[in-house]
C-alpha cells in the first residue's frame, strides 16, 4: 500500500478516536492518537494477518497484543477499517454492552482481540508466551507488543524482558510508546527510565530507535529491520518516540489528555483540524 494511502488512513483514524471518546464521554484519546501512524503501518503495511474468518488462536499469522490496553480506541478503528468487524460498531464505544470496552476483552468476542490487556505489565509476559507456543509449532509468524511509557515502570515489565533474553524468544517484537508521559505527568519526573535504550540492551535485547515515529516511511522502514533482525537469538525492541495527542494542537504533549475526553467545544476545535479523508462511522 502507497505510503500517502497509510497516511490518509492514520488521519482518519485519528478523527475516529476523537469521535469515539467524544461520544462515549469517556476514553483515552492523547495515546491512542500518538500510535495512529504505527498501528495504521502494522495492519495495512507490515503485518501478515487475517481480519475473516478472524481466529483466536492466532496460528499461522502474526500475532499484536495492545498492552497498554487503555488506549484501545486507536486500535479498534484500525481494526474496523482493516475488515475486522463493521466501522458502525465504532459508535457503541465503551457502551454498555458493547464488544468495544474501555479496556480490550476476549468475553465479548470482538475479532481483532485475543487477550485482555489494560491491566499494565501483564502483556509482554502473555506476548512471550504465545511467541514460545509458535516456535513450538514451528510457526514462523512474530508476535508485536505494544508497550506504554508509563506501563515500564512495572517490575512485571522487566522480568520478562530477562525471561525474554534468557530464552531467546527471537520472534517477539515489543514496540515501546515513548511520548514520556503518563497519567500524572512526565515520565522523568514521576519515574524516570532513561536511558531506556540502553536499559533493554543491557537486559540482551536487540534495540532499534524510532525517532521520526510519525513519519510513516521511517515506521515501515524500522518494522521492516525489526523482522530482518528476528530469529538471531534476541528479542527485538522498537523505541517508537511518539507525541500525545498527536494532530490536534491543544493536546500534543500534555499529560492531561491521557485519559480525558474532549467536552463539545474542544471537540469542535479538535476535528477541524482533522478533516475527513475517507468515511466517518
Amino acid at each position: 500500500m502507497e505510503t500517502q494511502t497509510l497516511e490518509r488512513i492514520a488521519a482518519q483514524v485519528r478523527r475516529d478516536v476523537l469521535r469515539m471518546v467524544y461520544q462515549a464521554n469517556s476514553g483515552h484519546p492523547g495515546g491512542a492518537l500518538g500510535l495512529a501512524d504505527i498501528l495504521v503501518a502494522l495492519y495495512f503495511a507490515h503485518m501478515r494477518h487475517v481480519p475473516s474468518p478472524f481466529s483466536p488462536s492466532g496460528e499461522g499469522e502474526d500475532v499484536f497484543i495492545l498492552s497498554n490496553g487503555h488506549v484501545c480506541a486507536g486500535w479498534y478503528a484500525v481494526l474496523a477499517r482493516a475488515g475486522y468487524f463493521p466501522l458502525s460498531e465504532l459508535a457503541t464505544f465503551r457502551r454498555i454492552d458493547s464488544r468495544l470496552q474501555g479496556h480490550p476483552a476476549t468475553q465479548e468476542g470482538l475479532p481483532g482481540v485475543r487477550v485482555a490487556t489494560g491491566s499494565l505489565g501483564q502483556g509482554l509476559s502473555v506476548g512471550i508466551g504465545i511467541a514460545l507456543g509458535k516456535k513450538l509449532r514451528q510457526d514462523p509468524h512474530y508476535v508485536y507488543v505494544m508497550l506504554g511509557d508509563g506501563e515500564i515502570n512495572e517490575g512485571q515489565i522487566w522480568e520478562a524482558a530477562l525471561f525474554a533474553a534468557h530464552h531467546r524468544v527471537d520472534n517477539l517484537i515489543a514496540i515501546l510508546d515513548r511520548n514520556y508521559k503518563q497519567i500524572d505527568g512526565d515520565t522523568r519526573e514521576v519515574l524516570n527510565t532513561d536511558p531506556v535504550e540502553e536499559k533493554w540492551k543491557a537486559f540482551g535485547w536487540e534495540v532499534l530507535s524510532l525517532r521520526e515515529a510519525h513519519d510513516m516511511p521511517a515506521i515501515l522502514s524500522t518494522l521492516k529491520e525489526a523482522t530482518a533482525r528476528a530469529g538471531r537469538g534476541k528479542p527485538i525492541i522498537i523505541v517508537a518516540y511518539t507525541v500525545m495527542g498527536k494532530g490536534v494542537d491543544f493536546m500534543e504533549n500534555d499529560y492531561r489528555w491521557h485519559g480525558k475526553p474532549p467536552n463539545a467545544a474542544e471537540y469542535e476545535r479538535a476535528i477541524a483540524q482533522l478533516p475527513e479523508v475517507l468515511n466517518d462511522f
